[in-house]
């Protein structure tokens, strides 16, 4: 996975909890999301970084992944807290036409994405 993926999938773990409301990242890592789950992670950003092209040249790709997944979720904080002005608008609104996404525990006990 390139950097803004890695990123985004780290991102997702520590943002989100198991049904008991443990953070995943204390208990899962990227090898335990399921295959199909990781691939339209992956896809996702993939299209997220054509769509936004130039508009990700003055963020680092870590920070990018990172604010791709807390953007898209709502969460407290994303590219329209970094201080970017129409930048972060603009990421922003594209970040959330991808609408929010959640991880989940399958009875597998692999990670999925909802």
């Amino acid at each position: 996975m390139d950097n803004f993926t890695t990123a985004y999938v780290e991102c997702a773990l520590w943002s989100s909890t198991d049904d008991e409301g443990n953070p995943m990242d204390d208990r899962f890592d990227v090898i335990d999301i399921a295959p199909e789950a990781l691939a339209t992670m992956a896809a996702d950003c993939a299209d997220f970084r054509l769509d936004c092209g130039p508009l990700l040249d003055t963020v680092s790709d870590a920070q990018a992944g990172h604010d791709f997944w807390l953007t898209r979720n709502g969460h407290g904080a994303g590219f329209w807290d970094r201080g970017l002005g129409e930048l972060g608008d603009k990421l922003t609104a594209a970040a959330k036409a991808y609408g929010s996404c959640d991880m989940c525990v399958g009875d597998d006990g692999k990670v999925y994405v909802a």
